[in-house]
């Protein structure tokens, strides 16, 4: 009798959720793609976030499952009594395009790289999955899309940090930047909290006409703060720097801030965003795993958080229209 392998975490080439690699874009057949930036040179502070995404696919494999049976079954949400991501893992949609090549002492290349890698994915029809990194590299990624686009921005920080003696490519400035492209639409920042952000800078944000949601207004007046500021169904990138999450929760986080949210905040108002939009990208940045705990714990919450989100986006109404698949 054959039996299939158990595959265990700790053995195998350790891909995102152990799936496919297609490192050739141009030729790709898949509904989420994950692509990589190791790049920390945006980062004036503790340098290792360009470790993160081999970090947090090692700890996606904790997710992978054991053997085929339990891998055709997808990821079961035992409070919800329901199999996500169950099309996605049977029919291989799920793909790892591997890392954009990082050229050190040339930000400008490295993100010319991540746009061109981005714009790859999007014309084949997949959503890009992308792990920074330093926030810096966000820019690159939205820059990649044409059509207008809302942008959900989870940080403990504005990021409208002006540009000084010429650096633009800072992990501090990429909403700043963000907001100048032309397409991008409406911009929610979520979670600001620290006491380095300047007055100035937060007057830019609203000036540009950004919604600001602190983590105590967001308690106060819930996620529809946050909804409210998003059409219905409308086309939404959302990017997460992992110290919007509480201090204690981020250990493997240069930047990470007190009185952040809880995770399961975090993944409830995430959940929310998924069922209102059309959720069209994200990324996870400012994960260190030089700085992490020797479990890689916050590599782990990284992989978890990317994971339970794109389960709830891959069963939007929009997305299953464009898919050809009935809601």
């Amino acid at each position: 009798m054959n039996e299939d392998r158990l595959n265990l975490p700790f053995v195998g080439i350790p891909s995102f959720l152990r799936s496919p690699v297609q490192t050739d874009m141009r030729n790709m057949d898949a509904d989420i793609a994950v692509l990589g930036v190791p790049s920390d040179e945006g980062s004036p502070w503790y340098p290792g976030a360009r470790m993160a995404p081999r970090a947090i696919r090692e700890m996606s494999v904790r997710f992978a499952e054991y053997g085929a049976i339990q891998h055709a079954a997808g990821l079961y949400d035992v409070d919800e009594d329901k199999h996500y991501l169950r099309y996605e893992r049977r029919n291989q949609r799920i793909v790892d395009c591997g890392d954009v090549d990082i050229l050190y002492t040339n930000p400008e290349g490295t993100m010319r790289n991540v746009t061109d890698a981005t714009s790859e994915i999007l014309q084949s029809g997949a959503i890009p999955v992308v792990f920074g990194g330093d926030h810096a590299v966000s820019f690159g990624v939205v820059r990649a899309y044409e059509e207008p686009v809302s942008i959900v921005h989870f940080d403990a920080h504005l990021d409208y940090r002006p540009f000084v003696h010429g650096v633009e490519n800072a992990n501090g400035s990429p909403m700043l930047k963000i907001g100048n492209l032309a397409n991008v639409d409406r911009m929610v920042q979520v979670g600001i909290r620290s006491i380095r952000t300047s007055k100035s800078a937060l007057q830019q944000s609203l000036d540009r006409g950004n919604a600001v949601v602190t983590v105590n207004r967001l308690r106060r007046a819930g996620v529809e703060s946050i909804l409210r500021e998003l059409p219905k169904g409308g086309k939404v990138y959302v990017s997460v720097d992992i110290d919007v999450l509480d201090m204690p929760l981020v250990p493997g986080c240069a930047s990470a801030e007190p009185e952040g949210f809880g995770f399961e905040e975090l993944r409830q108002t995430m959940f929310a965003i998924a069922r209102h939009a059309d959720v069209i990208g994200l990324d996870v940045v400012e994960i260190n795993p030089m700085l992490d705990v020797r479990s890689n714990n916050t590599s782990l919450l990284g992989a978890q958080l990317a994971l339970e989100f794109m389960g709830r986006v891959v069963e939007q109404p929009a997305y299953l229209a464009r898919k050809g698949r009935a809601a």
